[in-house]
């Protein structure tokens, strides 16, 4: 269970007493995601998520979150708000921890997405990229393209080893063809850069919610593409790609923004830098998580494989072709 810090109804309560809220009355602590402790909150008047941000966020990139979602929810993006307390505060302390009491919203993730869930998530992909064209603020990718060489010698050749024979090699391998050929001049604008299933609320067929935007940047609009293109259309150990929820996730996500030609053309390398990401910062997991902690480790191969897959040039054709003529970007 991914809760660091452990809370009780009574401090809890304590928080509430800030916010129109609401008085408590059901607490539990939420096992999904790996980055901060989340807990579900019951109150009188309605339901919340109760955040608190552990090391791995930086508090001096909270105001960027806060002013994304702000922005994607007055465009009408399903994405949830963060509540502000009777002073109109949004960021609070609790426990020693930067905290956020945020909207619950209606919905679950999907554990093996359908092809209509794919093309909704392509569709709602695509509508966050077009709020986006006139949303300001700037964070850098601290997890992009000049991440990945540091990254992996901080898992160092040994430890890429012990994971899989001849994974140091094949990383040091991908990161001399990323750095050589990754394109630099494509426009960029805000970008979630990890929009797994866990991260997408759905009823039916319908996206109720995107989530988690703890990993949200500046960066180009492909490459958030490719790494949900990356997290939806694989079977979840990577061993198998299903063409049919690629296909209608692609198809979503050009009937609502499309795709450009420089970013058509540059899909084939944010494939294979989403999968080197993902690899790396599931690899550094596991080799620094106590093997007796509550946080399940995740399997890093599942993205060599995925790698594997999309640095084979007849599956890039046969990608290519899915995505049709196209549309002018939004």
């Amino acid at each position: 269970m991914a809760v660091y810090t452990q809370l009780g109804p009574e401090q809890v309560s304590t928080f509430l007493a800030q916010y129109d809220a609401g008085e408590l009355i059901a607490l539990k602590g939420i096992a999904e995601g790996v980055e901060n402790s989340n807990y579900f909150v019951e109150t009188t008047k309605s339901r919340f998520i109760l955040t608190l941000y552990e090391s791995r966020v930086d508090p001096a990139d909270l105001p960027f979150f806060y002013a994304l979602l702000k922005h994607l929810h007055e465009a009408g993006c399903k994405v949830p708000r963060f509540i502000p307390d009777r002073n109109g505060e949004w960021l609070q302390n609790l426990a020693g921890r930067p905290a956020c009491l945020i909207e619950f919203l209606q919905g679950v993730s999907v554990t093996q997405p359908t092809p209509a869930q794919a093309k909704a998530t392509g569709v709602a992909l695509g509508q966050m990229h077009s709020a986006l064209a006139d949303f300001d603020q700037k964070r850098p990718n601290s997890l992009g393209l000049l991440s990945w060489r540091p990254l992996a010698e901080q898992c160092t050749a040994r430890g890429l080893e012990d994971i899989n024979e001849g994974l140091a090699k094949r990383v040091e391998a991908e990161c001399d063809f990323l750095e050589e050929r990754w394109p630099k001049n494509l426009p960029q604008r805000g970008i979630h850069a990890d929009l797994f299933p866990d991260n997408v609320l759905m009823l039916g067929d319908r996206v109720t919610g995107l989530i988690d935007f703890y990993f949200a940047c500046t960066d180009a609009l492909g490459y958030d593409l490719a790494v949900t293109h990356s997290a939806w259309c694989f079977t979840n150990d990577g061993t198998r790609f299903q063409s049919d929820l690629s296909a209608n996730l692609l198809r979503g996500y050009d009937s609502v923004h499309g795709f450009d030609a420089p970013t058509r053309d540059a899909l084939p390398l944010f494939f294979r830098g989403a999968c080197l990401r993902f690899l790396l910062t599931r690899c550094y997991d596991w080799i620094n998580t106590p093997a007796n902690a509550l946080v399940t480790r995740k399997d890093p191969l599942a993205f060599l494989r995925r790698l594997d897959f999309y640095s084979d040039d007849a599956n890039i054709s046969e990608l290519m072709g899915q995505l049709g003529n196209g549309i002018e970007a939004g």
